[in-house]
């Protein structure tokens, strides 16, 4: 390789998508049990005329949704990694392909 040339490790960037599509596994259940295992009915913490119960009722909620909104969020930004990585990859393989005709056969096209 020339100097200033640089070399993109394609298996590398294997790798990276392999662990991205394992972390969007993972914030798949991870979105689920954010909105599904957390539920907690209105009247659990006490009765109608305990105010503090209906208090915590409403942080739990408001806490849901953000914690929901977080996981959203945090999946979007790992699948829109991933989607770039993917595209980056298979450029990269074009490119490499390309040099790898024009040096077998010699330059002449």
């Amino acid at each position: 390789m020339a100097s200033g040339e640089l070399k993109v490790d394609l298996s590398a960037l294997d790798g990276v998508v392999t662990q991205l599509n394992r972390i969007i596994s993972n914030l798949g259940d991870t979105t689920s049990d954010s909105r599904y295992q957390t539920y907690l009915p209105a009247g659990a913490l006490g009765s109608a005329d305990f105010t503090e119960a209906n208090d915590l009722h409403i942080a739990h909620t408001e806490m849901k949704q953000h914690l929901e909104d977080i996981v959203t969020h945090i999946h979007g930004l790992v699948d829109d990694f991933g989607t770039k990585t993917k595209k980056n990859h298979g450029a990269y393989q074009d490119q490499e392909a390309e040099i790898a005709a024009a040096l077998s056969d010699g330059g002449k096209s």
